[in-house]
This record gives C-alpha cells, structure tokens and sequence, in this order.
C-alpha cells in the first residue's frame, strides 16, 4: 500500500477507534448514572439499610485556603524580608490606624458582599481593633503589632517574580472659576444622563470599570460621549463647568492622577476629587509614544510626555483622543494642608499611600514594598523599602502584586511619580486568622494510601544480594533481583443461567 494510502486509512481507522470509545465513555457514564439511581432506590426499599447513619466524609470541612486569583505567594519568616528592619514602622503604623476608622465604623455591620469575594474578607477588623487601644509613641512597638498581629506573604503574578508599581500625586494647576481667553479649557462634573446600570444616577459613588450609558428619555440607553466627542463640546453650555484651565494637557494629567488643586487669581484654592468616568477603558499615552518610536521606553516619564505635547499642539490633541476615558469631578471640602481622599474614604499619607486592584485587595491592607526606585533622579536606583497601605484605586491598576505609590501634591511630587515604571518585591501583611501555614497545621493528616494496604497483602521481595557480572570486572555489584508477585486467583466464569420460557416470551414480545 503507498505511504499515503496507508495514512489515510489509518487516520480514517483511529477516527473510528475514538468515536467509539467516545461512545463506550458515554455508555459508562449512563450506566453510572443508572446505577446510583438503582442504589437509591433500594436504599428507599430497604428501611433497614436506609436506617444506617450517613457515612462521615474522611476530613473535615475546613474553609477553603487564602487564595488570590492570578496570584503565587510564599510565607516568608521576619527575618527574610529584606529591609523589614530598616523601614519607620510608626509612619506605617500611623498610616493603618487611619485605615483602620474606615474598618471599625463597619464592624457589627453585616459585611460587604464585595469583602466576602476577596481573600482577606473581613480579617483585617481583628488587628485593627488591636489598634484601637494601641497608640506607640516608639520605632520598636509598631514594628511588633505588624509582626504580632500579621504574616509576611510574598506574592506577585503567576509566573512572575516581581510586582510593578507606578507613582501618582495631585498636580496644582492655574484656573478660573469662569472662562476667559486664556482660560478656557472646562473642567466638568458628572453630568445628569450619565448612567450606570445597578446604580441611582444620584450615587456617590459610581464604579470606574463597566460599561457607562447616556440616557435619552425614559427607556433608551447608548454608550456615552467619548473623549473626542466631549472635547468638541457634547456636554458644553449644560452648566458642569467646575472651574476653566489653561492647557488641555494639564486636564488630562488631572484625570489620570484622580485629583487637582486649582488655584485661582484671587488667591482661593478648590480641591477636586475622582467622582465618575464615561466608561471606556484607559490608554496609556505614554505607551502610544513608545510604540510609534517617539519617546523610548527607557527615557519614558510624565516630563517627557508633556514635553513632547507643548512641541506638538496638533499632535497632542490626536493622542489625547487615543486615550476615549475621560473623568468627571467634584468638589471636595479640603484645606491646602489635606492631602487627596483615596477610595477608601480617607485623605492619603504621601509617601505611605497606595492605590491597589480593589477586585483583589481589601483597603487596609500592609503591602511591603521592596526594591530600586528613582527617587533622587532620573537614573537615581535609590534603595526604597517601605511598609504602605492600600487606600486607594485605579482603573489602570490590574494584577494582584500592582501598586501605585502616593507621592503627595505640587510639583517635586509629579516629577518623581512621574518616572516610576519599575518592577519591585511584594510582600502582602496578611492577619494571623489567615496565616497559611497555621491553617495547614490544622489539616489532618490523610488515610494511608491503598497501595499500603496492597503491599501487606503482598510482601515485597526478599533484600537484593550480590550478585558478580563480567561487564563489572570481577567487582560485586548489587542488583535487585526481583521475584514474582503472586497473583490473585482469576474470577471464577459462571455461565449465565438461560431460562427459555422467560426469552422465549421476550422473543414474541419483540415480535
């Protein structure tokens, strides 16, 4: 038969071999099925048998282990974190405790369904009512309620080694509370018809990922004004003007970082915060530049990029409607000596601050963050070492070892968040109640495996002696010599009884 031929026939015979066996699987499974219907209908028969207690399931009911999607981590001992030692523990603490206001004013409250999907839930309430009463004034105290009340957990993304962080910050821009020549750039707040489903259009708080609608009379909802759309007056003269700026590049900075300070002539100041989005995910600009061989990746920063829009006015306007997000704002009642409020509801700790994948991660949550960063400069690999706290998000922020470090307000602030791209250590302080390895030291020890129990019913061969081969030159050499294990004894055949007058009326009832 030809080569090709003899392929054919036999791709066309092991087609046929696993359909049938796909068959005779589906056989054995309805006839499984069969079969547990059969045992349950004779329990149901038989009250004798039924009155038997249930058979007891092997192990416990423990709950299931701490587990975060996407995610690998290894319990690590005090002493293996790398620069735990070095770090200011009671700016850290301090830090907590003000998460912490957040999570007691929940306690007693029956617990967010959003907290009962995530790995930590609602342990974090256990150290902080340690907290409560716990106000060190030393180095030394703080850093033993983290170590006596947490464990150390690296953690970052399956495959990967190392977390990433970026930075951010409230920029302090110029404004005008009406629009002139030079300011005339609107800043707007959420407007009416803008509509997310589950939520009252009057929310607080709107989510920033999902789809965003525009409602049109009662019924009727499309997808919302996109970036471009807005910028060419969509929602103009519908009075949602917060405040005017002067350059549409430091608008689109202000809806990255989820905050602003805007300064008028008269020398007040408004504070605005995060309120909602128009539904469409965030593009980087940044990673635009990169791609199109603009800016390389390595000398990438917020200076470069702002840079490169003040040269090209034309082409500024092109990227920025890359970028379809657009954030709407509100007015928030700060002084100048407030820092930004986060999404935990709390103002932000520069430097301590850190906004993390809320879908993962519960707010409070210690994150120690370990590695080179280029705080000093540009090229700088200041060593940075830092226990921070997650109390706040991004749409940007995806992944269970992300964060982005709070730098604070103003301009020294923006030029060091603005650098940071960089891959770091992750070390997640997870409450005791949660400890790993203090919940598999409470799992039971498993049933001996039933190849134990076979080998007692058949020994193993005697010890191996040694034996002289001629490939060994005259040397012993040992070498197991196997003996045969006994076999069980075959199932007797038992022919099956023919009864003909029961066939025979099977037969003519077929017939």
């Amino acid at each position: 038969m030809a080569p090709e031929a003899r392929i054919k026939s036999f791709l066309k015979n092991g087609a046929t071999a696993l359909c049938a066996g796909l068959v005779v699987l589906a056989s054995f499974s309805l006839g499984a099925e069969a079969a547990r219907r059969h045992y349950r209908s004779h329990h149901h028969r038989h009250p004798e048998v039924a009155a038997m207690p249930p058979r007891a399931l092997p192990y416990p009911q423990l709950p299931l282990p701490f587990e975060i999607p996407g995610a690998q981590y290894l319990p690590l001992a005090w002493a293996n974190v790398k620069g735990w030692s070095d770090d200011d523990h009671l700016a850290a603490y301090r830090t907590f405790r003000a998460s912490c206001r957040s999570i007691n004013a929940q306690t007693g409250a029956s617990e967010p369904k959003s907290l009962e999907l995530k790995a930590l839930g609602g342990s974090l309430s256990e150290p902080c009512r340690a907290a409560r009463s716990l106000q060190p004034t030393d180095e030394a105290t703080a850093k033993s309620f983290f170590e006596n009340n947490f464990s150390p957990l690296r953690i970052s993304r399956l495959g990967e080694p190392d977390g990433f962080v970026t930075g951010y910050y409230e920029p302090v821009l110029e404004g005008s509370r009406t629009q002139t020549d030079v300011y005339n750039v609107p800043v707007y707040r959420r407007p009416s018809n803008l509509f997310v489903r589950g939520f009252n259009q009057a929310s607080v708080s709107l989510p920033n990922k999902g789809p965003v609608y525009r409602k049109i009379g009662r019924r009727k909802l499309v997808p919302y004004y996109d970036r471009g759309e807005i910028e060419d007056g969509k929602i103009a003269g519908r009075g949602l003007e917060i405040a005017w700026l002067k350059d549409p590049t430091d608008l689109l900075f202000a809806q990255i970082q989820g905050s602003a300070r805007i300064k008028f002539d008269d020398g007040s100041t408004i504070r605005l915060n995060y309120d909602s989005y128009n539904g469409y995910p965030y593009t980087a600009v940044g990673r635009i530049l990169i791609e199109r061989g603009i800016i390389p990746k390595e000398e990438m920063s917020m200076q470069k990029i702002r840079e490169w829009m003040a040269q090209n006015p034309d082409g500024a306007k092109e990227l920025r409607r890359q970028n379809r997000s657009y954030i709407f704002f509100h007015e928030v009642n700060l002084s100048d000596k407030d820092e930004a409020v986060g999404a935990q509801g709390i103002p932000l700790t520069a430097g301590r601050s850190i906004a993390v994948d809320k879908s993962l991660h519960v707010y409070g949550t210690p994150f120690f963050i370990e590695g080179e960063l280029p705080i000093e400069s540009d090229r700088a690999k200041t060593p940075f070492h830092r226990l921070m706290i997650a109390q706040d998000t991004g749409s940007a922020i995806i992944g269970p070892a992300r964060a982005d470090l709070y730098f604070g307000a103003g301009a020294e602030a923006g030029r060091v968040s603005g650098r940071l791209r960089h891959p770091m250590h992750f070390v997640m302080l997870v409450p005791k109640s949660l400890d790993p390895n203090l919940r598999a030291a409470r799992l039971p020890v498993p049933d001996p495996r039933p190849s134990e129990k076979i080998a007692k019913l058949f020994p193993q061969p005697p010890a191996a002696k040694p034996v002289v081969s001629a490939a060994t030159s005259g040397k012993d050499e040992t070498v197991a010599v196997a003996s045969p294990v006994p076999l069980p004894a075959p199932r007797p055949v038992i022919e099956p009884v023919r009864e003909p007058g029961r066939h025979m009326k099977t037969r003519s009832h077929q017939q």
